[in-house]
């Protein structure tokens, strides 16, 4: 099995191309990054890579910005499991767009013949409602919180007939840039500040099973078609966020506050950082207040009986090593 693996600089990316790696897939991988040590050990040729138990190259690596010029000497592969793209909520629209929905459509172009695999997100279901137990057809929304809904739904949108698309929620394990400093960062003295009451209901999903769902789709009988992808259940928000602190050792607890109080301030925090250009996030926006304080699970059964997906369950279990 020949993949091209998008992404691989980063977290999710990363981690799909040591999985594919491990099943003895030749694994072409692309990232923004300069490759210096992404891989280890260096391939024998003095390249970066990844060599496998037989001393051949599992995975070998180049730097691509799929915002730029597409490389003229593309591999031919079976299969390209597309996990690039801008993951933040804050900063330029036009950037964010570029990346999420150009980015999408040039590296779908530049492998015309090949498996699409698609790793979009579930916030592309609507924001100001409610997710509970969402089904993929519930999609999409009349409107987004911020840009990068709106570019992952038009990126979907671009993809559509031709991909197998993804959609994890809050994706969490070793190498996570996002979620977990998102919480740890929300610590304050002894509480860790949070929205609603604790009680909401989320689907998270391990790095590990979302790698496992891109793996699936890459080679299974299921060309197309749109699939949420979570662990195995949903948990209590309040439940996640005193075992995340356990873990690491953290001595706070969660304390909440209603999300008509933290809505309004984070509004004017927000204007006051884009007045001032200020490029990295407040630590408090309104996308993250309206996905925190309701209930946001998602329905997996497509992806268990279609792609044969079977995911295990959440665990923070080592997380003090994350």
């Amino acid at each position: 099995m020949r993949v091209a693996v998008t992404g691989a600089s980063g977290f999710v990316g990363g981690v799909v191309c040591r999985a594919a790696a491990a099943r003895g897939w030749q694994v072409h991988a692309f990232g923004r990054r300069p490759g210096t040590g992404l891989f280890t050990p260096v391939a024998p040729d003095g390249t970066d890579g990844l060599v496998g138990t037989d001393g051949r190259r599992a995975v070998s690596y180049r730097s691509w910005d799929i915002t730029g010029p597409v490389p003229g000497d593309l591999p031919e592969v079976d299969a390209v499991i597309h996990c690039a793209g801008s993951v933040t909520d804050w900063g330029p629209k036009r950037k964010i767009i570029e990346v999420n929905l150009g980015g999408t459509t040039q590296v779908r172009r530049a492998f015309p013949g090949a498996r699409f695999v698609h790793v979009s997100t579930a916030s592309v279901y609507d924001p100001f409602r409610p997710t509970v137990m969402a089904r993929e057809d519930q999609c999409p929304a009349r409107r987004y919180v911020n840009a990068y809904g709106t570019s992952k739904a038009l990126a979907e949108h671009v993809v559509r007939d031709t991909a197998v698309i993804l959609r994890p929620h809050a994706v969490y394990g070793r190498g996570d840039t996002t979620l977990l400093p998102r919480v740890l960062g929300a610590v304050r003295g002894r509480r860790l500040w949070a929205v609603g009451d604790g009680r909401q209901r989320i689907s998270l999903t391990s790095v590990s099973n979302l790698a496992q769902a891109c793996l699936l789709a890459a080679e299974g009988p299921v060309a197309t078609g749109v699939f949420n992808v979570a662990d195995a259940e949903p948990l209590v928000l309040d439940d996640a966020l005193r075992w995340i602190l356990r873990e690491r050792g953290v001595d706070a607890r969660p304390a909440y506050l209603p999300a008509a109080l933290v809505t309004p301030p984070a509004a004017v925090v927000e204007t006051a950082f884009r007045l001032l250009r200020r490029r990295e996030p407040p630590r408090l926006t309104r996308y993250a207040v309206g996905h925190l304080a309701v209930e946001r699970t998602l329905d997996i059964t497509a992806a268990r009986e279609r792609l044969g997906y079977r995911p295990s369950p959440t665990s923070f279990a080592g997380a003090a090593d994350w």
